[in-house]
């Protein structure tokens, strides 16, 4: 018989707030057996990430926890922390969403994962620096020993977590729980940790709880599948027979939540509003006193692209390759040399008050609404503050403006004295769009708008979009890492690596006859993980 490592019976966990309860899980119940892999799924809110914090009392003293968790026997709700300390890190070790969050920014890696196996092993000296060096080459950190100096801001976003994921194994546990750990990476990247988990989770006989939204990660990764919804679990069985056979609605409707179709065709003789010829942009190296310049970062190399009204370019590239940077530059965010018209006017030699009156016209969306948005500012001050700087476009008064977009991006007008914590991620990012659409502009760049939401916040967003592309002729430039989007947007693609376009075709040409391997080693990654 399999032994069970860990067992979750009728778990509760309740917040109390100013007098107000929030019932975050009601009633869970589950087990992960040894070597197995569990996937908790659902939306965000659903319960996922509570109930995993919950196994080893990670919650803080705002939580009221009720129910069973035992770990191998051991009950964990309740327990001393004596106990609670020796399993968390040591039997029970965690891999959060974004790393760079996780990691102290102020430590070298040797220093932080140093520290575990001081604390749990006793190691120190250079049988500590042994097994760190081991550990990060285990999980496919190159030169491992040579990075024992480097901080977190000095890798890219899946070295990072792949040092998450050395710190977790410093210990051997018996569980490893991955709370969203590819969520923020590239898909090719995405695709290298999954690998790596799966075979690490193999070679150490662990088991996995494994924390998505992701259901095409699910159904390639997962043993066995439990579908959470507003705290419970409303579904859950072998991973095989929920996707061929789903029982619950939210589930089918989860199974079914896919960025789909096809933009609408650029009309006949629309007008180019943005184009850039040769764009290169390098930014300087500069060493010791006098500052000189020893090199340069290339982030940019000979772009050349155009997008016209009513029209959509999607960027797609790995972390680094310079999707954003090329963004920018279009903008004039940032310097660059080569040639960069809009709407027929050369517009790199205009002075700051020139430029000015282009920025009403260009607007921005970014990946993470929570941190591009002010926590101190209401809804309606969020989305004004444009308006406050160019004006309102027609002369009406700027409550009517935001009353009118918010209505049109699908929010309740009557919150807009509400703050960005009092909103979901969806209607969050719905904000961020209506920030950029109230100055009625002709381009808008959307940086990863997608990437941080659920699947069925994701669709909805998608659908959102391409109606405000229809409406109002709208030119986008679409920056995204999800394929499946990108093709669900774009009307041309460009693929971008190391700072160089290395493919640039029609949405067509590039998802169904890819000419370079690099543009195929993307589309195999994408959709060999979507099932």
């Amino acid at each position: 018989m399999t032994e069970t490592v860990l067992t979750v019976t009728d778990l509760r966990v309740d917040f109390r707030q100013d007098g107000a309860v929030t019932h975050a899980v009601r009633g869970v119940s589950f087990d992960v057996a040894k070597g197995e892999t569990v996937a908790l799924v659902g939306e965000s809110g659903s319960g996922k990430s509570v109930t995993a914090l919950s196994t080893v009392s990670l919650l803080g003293s705002s939580a009221e926890i009720s129910g069973s968790v035992t770990y191998l026997g051991q009950e964990m709700i309740g327990a001393e922390e004596r106990l609670l300390r020796q399993v968390r890190g040591n039997d029970i070790s965690f891999i959060f969403q974004e790393p760079m969050t996780s990691l102290n920014p102020l430590h070298t890696l040797e220093k932080q994962i140093r520290e575990s196996l001081e604390i749990h092993q006793g190691l120190t000296g250079q049988a500590a620096r042994d097994r760190i060096v081991e550990l990060l080459t285990r999980v496919g950190i190159r030169d491992a020993e040579s990075r024992l100096g480097a901080y977190p801001h000095q890798l890219s976003g899946g070295q990072r977590q792949r040092v998450m994921i050395a710190m977790a194994l410093a210990n051997k546990p018996e569980l490893l729980i991955a709370d969203e750990p590819t969520t923020a990476l590239d898909v090719t990247i995405q695709a290298q940790i999954l690998e790596l988990l799966a075979e690490l989770k193999q070679s150490e006989d662990m088991s996995l709880l494994f924390i998505t939204h992701d259901l095409g990660i699910v159904r390639k990764f997962a043993d066995r599948v439990c579908v959470m919804k507003d705290g419970e679990i409303v579904e859950q069985g072998v991973t095989r027979d929920i996707f061929a056979n789903p029982q619950h609605p939210y589930t089918r409707m989860l199974l079914a939540a896919e960025s789909t179709g096809t933009p609408d065709p650029v009309r006949e003789g629309a007008e180019e509003i943005a184009r850039t010829d040769n764009l290169k942009i390098w930014f300087p190296i500069q060493r010791g006193l006098l500052k000189r310049t020893v090199g340069y970062v290339k982030a940019v190399n000979d772009a050349s692209i155009a997008v016209r009204s009513g029209e959509t370019i999607g960027i797609v590239g790995e972390s680094g390759s310079g999707k954003t940077t090329l963004a920018l530059a279009i903008m004039r965010l940032i310097a660059s040399e080569g040639g960069i018209t809009y709407r027929g006017k050369d517009v790199r030699g205009w002075s700051t008050r020139e430029l000015r009156r282009l920025r009403s016209e260009m607007q921005i969306v970014f990946q993470d609404p929570f941190g591009s948005l002010s926590p101190r500012m209401t809804c309606e001050q969020i989305i004004a503050e444009g308006l406050e700087v160019h004006g309102a476009p027609d002369g009406r008064s700027h409550r009517d403006l935001v009353t009118e977009v918010m209505a049109e991006v699908g929010l309740n007008p009557a919150t807009m004295h509400r703050y960005p914590h009092e909103f979901s991620g969806g209607q969050r990012q719905r904000i961020a769009i209506a920030r950029a659409m109230v100055l009625r502009p002709r381009l808008l760049v959307l940086d990863e708008p997608t990437s941080a939401l659920d699947m069925t916040v994701q669709v909805q967003i998608v659908n959102l979009l391409r109606n405000l592309q229809r409406k109002h002729d709208l030119a986008y430039l679409f920056i995204s890492h999800d394929l499946k989007v990108i093709r669900a947007m774009s009307h041309k693609v460009i693929v971008m690596k190391q700072g160089d376009v290395v493919e640039y075709g029609t949405a067509r040409q590039i998802f169904d006859a890819p000419q370079t391997d690099y543009t195929r080693t993307l589309l195999a990654a994408a959709f060999d993980l979507a099932g």
